[in-house]
């Protein structure tokens, strides 16, 4: 029995370093960088997918590991039960435990959408439908109806939504990112109101809202904002017609062709403002930032006549006559 102990000692020490020979090795596969197929390897985890259904589901994408071993690493690490549904991305760099802490933590792949400033409510819809991963529920909607299911009922789509990129899950709906849009927009406008100057002719958020819209369609240079604002609001304060091309062309519609004609300026509709005193019955695009706050906050000057140069700028005048020169000299090249 003594001779055996030494035996025995050695076989248990050699279990031991095995033991730790292993457990080093798994520790290091655990935190080791994977490798992928591509550049990229992305999957989508279903809601109430079995784990080994997701391990086999990433190997099969592309991940080049063994199914089980990651199975058995994500089952045995305790968060396993925390996993999300989604749709993520190997990259990289990216370790089992990595993997395993996207999904558990619902670090989704995430596809951006564009929302441009000027933009109408149309070139949103056409945005929405371009999207391959979104799921589409506006298309099937009339403008009334989609208010409606974003808790706005009787509300014109028209200048809501904030014009940003935002970025959604994969299989996300639609109405989804245009809840976050309409509430960024919400919280934009409230800050240019709460801005606004004390002597402004505006009398609601809304009407800055439209106003705003105006003055991102008519100007070409950001420095413009403001002085293009301080026309309208001066016209507004004396109560003269805005005079601006860009309602009569909101008004068209799908007639225009690109050409506005001296009869679309006499045409009376609910937004040509030739023809009609104040501002339109809607905004008429999509204002950013800049246009919510020069609309707030004008410069001060006794303009009312502005006219474009030909090199995106604008040349302002306080009275007509001036204007004629204006015209002459950058429209007419007299």
């Amino acid at each position: 029995m003594k001779r055996l102990f030494p035996l025995l000692l050695v076989f248990l020490l050699a279990l031991l370093g095995l033991g730790a020979w292993l457990a080093h090795g798994a520790w290091q596969w655990w935190r080791a960088p994977l490798e992928l197929g591509a550049e990229s390897v992305e999957f989508t985890v279903p809601s109430g997918m079995p784990l080994q259904a997701v391990a086999q589901g990433w190997v099969a994408a592309g991940v080049r590991s063994d199914a089980r071993q990651l199975y058995w690493a994500w089952r045995l690490s305790g968060e396993a039960p925390r996993l999300r549904a989604g749709s993520y991305a190997a990259v990289a760099g990216d370790s089992p435990e990595r993997l395993l802490q996207k999904m558990v933590r619902g670090e989704e792949l995430l596809e951006p959408l564009q929302l441009l400033e000027g933009w109408t409510f149309a070139e949103v819809r056409r945005a929405l439908a371009r999207q391959p991963h979104l799921r589409q529920i506006v298309t099937g909607l009339s403008d009334a109806e989609l208010m409606t299911r974003l808790g706005r009922p009787g509300q014109s789509p028209e200048g809501r939504f904030f014009p940003d990129t935002y970025k959604h899950g994969r299989g996300v709906d639609d109405l989804t990112v245009l809840r976050q849009a309409l509430a960024a927009m919400d919280t934009q406008l409230e800050r240019a109101w709460a801005a606004r100057t004390p002597d402004s002719p505006l009398r609601s958020a809304d009407e800055l809202l439209k106003l705003a819209s105006i003055i991102e369609k008519e100007t070409g240079r950001d420095a413009d904002r403001p002085m293009v604002a301080s026309v309208f609001s001066n016209r507004l304060r004396i109560g003269m017609r805005l005079q601006t091309d860009p309602t009569v062309i909101f008004g068209l519609g799908e007639r225009f062709d690109g050409n506005l004609r001296k009869v679309d300026l006499l045409t009376d509709t609910p937004y040509n403002s030739y023809t009609r005193a104040g501002l339109p019955p809607t905004p008429i695009a999509l204002p950013g930032r800049a246009s919510l706050m020069a609309a707030a906050q004008p410069a001060r000057s006794q303009a009312l006549y502005f006219v474009a140069r030909g090199d995106g700028s604008s040349e302002f005048s306080d009275n007509l006559a001036a204007h004629n020169r204006a015209v002459a000299r950058f429209q007419l090249q007299r």
